[in-house]
């Protein structure tokens, strides 16, 4: 990609949460990739939160972007939830949405889907509402941060959620592993990680801006996992990709995986 690898500073002058979100979770019911990843994502997330699953009290997600459809499994299973972005106008997205404020964007579609799920379509208000109540903060993050919250200092949370954002935010493998390990510091021992990873990707579009992934194998994901102290409890692969990145790629992968206790 020309320019070298696109940092912190042209997501913070250049990403444009509308642009990201027409493109990707526009969900009105016709067939797409973008579509389908995200009623994977939503299907993992019902399992993996869903009766009988994760559940604690404090749950921090990572890189939310503009977001809010990663977190409607976990706000029925975890009181306190922190959402978390880098950039300034994803943070502003965020918060419109949870102040209900005019020109909010509208999840609607994505909320009824989610409570497809569970059960019962027609709780999808009921289900905003309680997430709007579960999530106490949003915060400034940066994965290459030791204290990816800094200057915020949380107590140890039960889970640590990031989907689709690391491979975003670093520059190498390398960078990947370290950034895992700084989210790892975030987690009580024994507590869970839960990711989904873009994979063999370079780059992506948001409107007409292109931004660099971290190309990653799935083997390269699973080792940095198990390398940052974890034991993965589950791994799932979806082989749709998008049709605004590379043709290259080769899917998603969902990985559940749960911090080692200290020896």
């Amino acid at each position: 990609m020309e320019g070298g690898f696109t940092g912190g500073d042209e997501y913070q002058k250049h990403f444009l949460p509308r642009d990201y979100l027409a493109t990707y979770y526009s969900f009105d019911g016709s067939p797409s990739p973008e579509a389908e990843i995200l009623k994977f994502n939503l299907e993992c997330l019902h399992k993996t939160f869903g009766p009988g699953g994760l559940q604690g009290d404090t749950l921090i997600d990572i890189g939310s972007g503009p977001t809010i459809y990663q977190v409607l499994a976990a706000c029925e299973s975890f009181r306190d939830i922190t959402l978390s972005d880098f950039t300034d106008r994803n943070r502003e997205e965020l918060e419109k949405w949870l102040k209900k404020e005019p020109g909010a964007y509208d999840w609607t579609p994505v909320v009824k889907f989610a409570c497809e799920l569970e059960g019962n379509s027609g709780r999808w208000e009921e289900k905003e509402e309680k997430l709007r109540a579960a999530v106490k903060r949003v915060l400034k993050c940066d994965v290459h941060l030791g204290n990816p919250l800094a200057p915020a200092v949380l107590p140890p949370a039960d889970c640590v959620l990031t989907l689709l954002a690391m491979e975003c935010a670093c520059c190498s493998l390398d960078a990947y592993r370290t950034a895992l390990c700084n989210l790892a510091s975030l987690l009580k021992p024994c507590g869970h990680l839960v990711t989904t990873v873009t994979l063999q990707i370079s780059s992506y579009m948001v409107g007409k801006r292109e931004f660099s992934c971290v190309v990653l194998e799935k083997e390269e994901v699973e080792q940095a996992v198990l390398d940052a102290g974890f034991d993965i409890e589950q791994l799932l692969q979806n082989p749709q990709s998008y049709s605004v990145t590379n043709a290259a790629s080769s899917g998603v992968c969902f990985i559940v995986a749960r911090k080692k206790p200290r020896p």
